[in-house]
């Protein structure tokens, strides 16, 4: 198994680190968006996201990861006979953090039927794609600003409807696809397209760090990490369970967390303030901040909370002012100043 850099080993890139412990836990969010230079641990960051992650009850035998205990959403295949006599058999598996490559083919991401098999045989064969591993987990997408509008498209319509639906001459396959979207990308070369930004719960800027101290503890961890990763994993392994015990200590806390009506508010008279499009900021804002208290072990959403998570929340979704022309994290500082006071 390949060596991954701990979690806890990167350096600096504070937002970029509680957006992904905020989306892991509470995936109902919708993922991660990382704009910025490259070269500054998007990717590193994000792969070691696995490590960190609890393991989670699945059906045993099935291929797209079933949750024994949901009612509804469950394959045909493998978890189908749930209404009948048959007892699913369940164990423990780590939750899926999968990579799709640029150049996936719509088969290789959805998943191929063996048409050969079904006409010959009579039987519909069906291998799952990366959809089907992702599911209740996290999709990754390197480059996401480049992906074919085709394979975009697609990506949309799973994402809104939690399904994923295979048809080839005249057979259809269905199974459950509920999965956090996590991308990176440079800005300079290409923009997301809108429709599928709006999909990403949060989002992240990151940047060369100019601090001359930071630069050298980069360097030196990357070094000691190539040299002997085992030794360099093993050192980390204290802070990185510390964290993983973190994030499965907010995931069972998160539901608990109390908003208040005031709380309410500010969040509503904030996205006012910024011009945030539609009411999906709000409720990612909400949802962010109960997540973030849930992380610092706090009971209830304050001030604190809403203002350390706005610009993460609400940074992708501001409206295009041609009379504005400062950059969307000038804006949102300005918005927070006049909300919360400087």
């Amino acid at each position: 198994m390949q060596n991954v850099f701990p979690f806890a080993a990167v350096v600096g890139q504070d937002d970029m680190k509680l957006a992904l412990m905020i989306a892991a836990t509470d995936q109902t969010i919708g993922g991660v968006m990382v704009f910025g230079d490259r070269g500054t641990g998007k990717s590193t960051a994000i792969r070691a996201l696995a490590a960190l992650l609890p393991p989670m009850s699945v059906v045993k035998g099935c291929r797209f990861n079933c949750d024994p205990a949901a009612k509804t959403e469950t394959c045909a295949s493998t978890c189908g006979a749930r209404s009948g006599k048959r007892k699913l058999v369940t164990e423990m598996a780590p939750v899926p953090v999968v990579d799709m490559p640029l150049g996936a083919t719509e088969d290789r991401v959805v998943g191929a039927l063996d048409l050969e098999r079904a006409l010959t045989r009579g039987e519909k064969a069906f291998e799952p794609g990366l959809l089907a591993r992702a599911h209740r987990g996290f999709l990754y997408i390197d480059e996401v600003n480049l992906l074919e509008d085709h394979l975009v498209d697609l990506l949309l319509d799973v994402a809104a409807s939690g399904e994923n639906i295979v048809e080839r001459e005249g057979l259809s396959v269905r199974h459950p696809a509920r999965f956090v979207l996590v991308g990176s990308g440079n800005p300079e070369e290409g923009e997301l397209r809108p429709q599928l930004l709006d999909r990403f719960g949060l989002s992240v800027e990151v940047k060369t760090p100019q601090d001359l101290e930071l630069r050298v503890e980069v360097l030196r961890r990357r070094d000691a990490f190539e040299r002997d990763p085992a030794a360099f994993i093993k050192t980390w392994a204290k802070p990185t369970a510390e964290i993983s015990a973190m994030i499965a200590k907010a995931r069972k806390a998160v539901a608990t967390v109390k908003v208040s009506d005031d709380a309410l508010a500010t969040i509503s008279k904030l996205c006012m303030t910024m011009g945030a499009d539609g009411l999906r900021g709000e409720l990612t804002l909400m949802r962010a901040a109960r997540a973030s208290a849930a992380l610092t072990g706090d009971k209830a959403v304050d001030t604190d909370h809403i203002r350390r998570v706005a610009p993460l929340a609400l940074r992708h979704r501001l409206r295009r002012d041609p009379l504005d022309q400062t950059g969307s994290t000038v804006r949102i500082e300005r918005a927070l100043a006049e909300t919360f006071g400087p």
